[in-house]
C-alpha cells in the first residue's frame, strides 16, 4: 500500500546570499528527513513511498546536491550544454541556477540531456566510456540519491560495499581478509561483463518500484536511463545501461544486484561467503566443489538478470600456501607464512598492475622534459607527494611494507635521474664536488626537502569483523 507523507513541508527557497550559512541549515534539513526516511524503511521492509518528488524539489536537498557536485572531481568537465559547474558560478549565480531547477521540477518542464560520452584509457590498450551528464542533470540527480539512499540502504546486504556511504573499498578487502584467513581458500574471482552497459530498465524500474510507488521519481529516473549518448554530434538512443559517471549510477547498479546479494545469502551462502563491490565479487569457499557449485548457481542468478560473467575475467583460483592467489580492487591476495610467528595468513598487498600503474604515473611525473627549467628539486616533490599520500592512503592497510620500500627506492632514483642531468645541478652539489648518488639519501629528500616517504606508514584497519 502506498505510504503518502511529508505533505505541506515544503519550505521557501533557500537564501542562497551566504551560502555556507544556507548549507549548513539545508545539510540539517536533509540529514533529518533521511533519517527518518531510513528508519521508517527499516521498520517495514515493505513499506513503499510516495510524494517524495517533492523532497527532490526542495531547496535544502537541491543545495545540498549543488554542494557534493561542485565539489566532485568531476566538476570542471562540461556535459553536452558545455557549462561546468564553476561556470554556472560565474555567469548565473548558484541561487538562480537553483531556482530555476526547483521551478522545472515544479511545473515538470525539467527534461534530461543526453550525456556527453567520453572514453577514459585503460591498462593494455583497452578504454571504457565515461558518460557526463549536464550539471543541471548532476545536481537532480544528486537531490534525487540524497532522497532515495537511504530507503534502500535499510534494504542492501552487508556483502555489499561499493559505492555506500560509510562503507569502503577497504571494508571490502578486509572481509576478504578476515574471511580467507579462515579455511575459505578456494576463491570463484568474477566479474560481471559491460555490467553498466546491460542493466535492463524494466527490471531496474520494477525493483525500484518495490520501494518507490511516487510515480514522478519513476518517470523521472526512466527519463535518464532513455536520454541516451552523444557521441560524434549524433544521440544514440540508450535501450539497456545507466550510463557511467552518472551520480545516481552507482545507487542504481546496488539496487540492481541487491537481488543477487539477496538470493545468494539466504540460499547459496552455505557454498561460500559473497564479497562484492560494485560490479566485482568474489565467493570465497572451503573446498574445490563448492567453488565450482559457487560458480554454477552464480551464473544462473545472473542469467536471470539477464547479465553474464565475463569469461576471460571469472575463474576459480586457490590461496592455499605455493597457490597463485588472485587480485581483487587493486590488491593481491595470497597465503604467505609469517616470519615471526611462523603460521600462515592470508596477505595483501598492491597488485602487479597498480605497482606498474604507480610507477608509470611518477615516471610522467619526474619526466625530463616536464622539468626543463627546473630551478629546485621541491617543485617536483611538491608535485609528486599529492600522488605518493593518496596512493599511500589506499593501501597502508595492508601488508605493503616490500611494495612501500620499492617505490621509495623508484622514487629517489627518478629524482637524482633529474639532479644529474639538470643543468643547474652544481648548485646542489655538497661542496661544489662532482655529483654522487650516495650524497642523496632517500632520508635527505624527506627531512630536508619534504618528500613524503610510504615506509612506516601501515596502519591496520580496526573495528573491522566478518559476520
Amino acid at each position: 500500500m502506498a505510504v503518502r507523507m511529508l505533505e505541506g513541508q515544503e519550505v521557501s527557497p533557500v537564501n542562497t546570499d551566504d551560502l555556507e550559512l544556507a548549507l549548513h541549515g539545508a545539510e540539517q534539513r536533509v540529514l533529518k528527513i533521511q533519517t527518518k526516511l531510513h528508519r521508517w524503511a527499516r521498520d517495514d521492509p515493505r513499506r513503499r513511498f510516495d510524494d517524495l518528488f517533492n523532497l527532490v524539489a526542495d531547496p535544502a536537498f537541491l543545495l545540498v546536491g549543488w554542494d557534493r557536485v561542485q565539489g566532485n572531481k568531476g566538476a570542471r568537465t562540461a556535459g553536452v550544454d558545455g557549462r561546468t559547474a564553476r561556470s554556472v558560478k560565474a555567469e548565473q549565480g548558484v541561487g538562480e541556477f537553483l531556482d530555476g531547477l526547483r521551478l522545472q521540477l515544479k511545473d515538470r518542464s525539467f527534461r534530461p540531456l543526453p550525456v556527453r560520452e567520453r572514453m577514459i584509457p585503460k591498462s593494455g590498450g583497452k578504454s571504457r566510456r565515461l558518460g557526463i551528464p549536464t550539471v543541471a542533470d548532476r545536481v537532480v540527480q544528486a537531490s534525487l540519491k540524497l532522497v532515495l539512499e537511504p530507503i534502500f540502504e535499510a534494504d542492501f546486504r552487508d556483502c555489499s560495499h561499493g559505492f555506500r556511504p560509510r562503507r569502503s573499498a577497504t571494508d571490502a578487502l578486509e572481509r576478504i581478509r578476515i574471511v580467507g584467513g579462515r579455511g575459505h581458500h578456494h576463491v570463484v574471482d568474477a566479474d560481471i561483463k559491460g555490467f553498466f552497459d546491460a542493466i535492463d530498465h524494466d527490471r531496474l524500474l520494477e525493483k525500484v518500484a518495490r520501494r518507490i510507488s511516487d510515480r514522478r521519481v519513476l518517470k523521472l529516473i526512466r527519463k535518464w536511463l532513455r536520454a541516451g549518448v552523444m557521441e560524434d554530434g549524433t544521440v544514440r538512443t540508450a535501450t539497456a545501461g545507466t550510463p557511467q559517471g552518472g551520480v545516481i549510477s552507482p545507487l542504481l547498479a546496488n539496487i540492481y544486484l541487491d537481488e543477487l546479494d539477496r538470493i545468494w545469502e539466504s540460499t547459496h551462502g552455505h557454498l561460500g561467503r559473497l564479497v562484492r563491490y560494485a560490479d566485482d565479487f568474489v565467493i570465497l569457499c572451503r573446498t574445490r566443489e563448492q567453488a565450482e557449485e559457487a560458480l554454477r548457481q552464480v551464473r544462473a542468478l545472473l542469467e536471470g538478470l539477464r547479465l553474464e560473467l565475463h569469461p576471460e575475467k571469472t575463474r576459480l583460483v586457490e590461496t592455499g600456501l605455493g597457490k597463485q592467489g588472485f587480485d581483487f580492487l587493486g590488491c593481491h591476495f595470497r597465503i604467505v607464512k609469517s616470519h615471526f610467528k611462523g603460521r600462515c595468513y592470508l596477505f595483501r598487498w598492491p597488485s602487479r598492475k597498480v605497482m606498474n600503474a604507480i610507477r608509470s604515473r611518477i615516471r610522467d611525473l619526474t619526466g625530463r622534459r616536464r622539468w626543463a627549467r627546473m630551478k629546485d628539486i621541491r617543485e617536483v616533490i611538491r608535485v609528486l607527494n599529492p600522488v605518493l599520500r593518496g596512493w599511500c592512503g589506499y593501501f597502508r592497510t595492508g601488508n605493503a611494507s616490500d611494495a612501500f620500500v620499492a617505490i621509495d627506492r623508484f622514487v629517489r632514483a627518478r629524482l637524482l635521474k633529474l639532479l644529474r642531468r639538470r643543468g643547474g645541478q652544481r648548485t646542489w652539489r655538497p661542496g661544489g664536488r662532482p655529483f654522487r648518488n650516495r650524497d642523496w639519501p632517500h632520508r635527505r629528500f624527506v627531512t630536508e626537502h619534504g618528500l613524503f616517504q610510504l615506509l612506516g606508514t601501515i596502519r591496520y584497519p580496526g573495528g573491522l569483523h566478518a559476520a
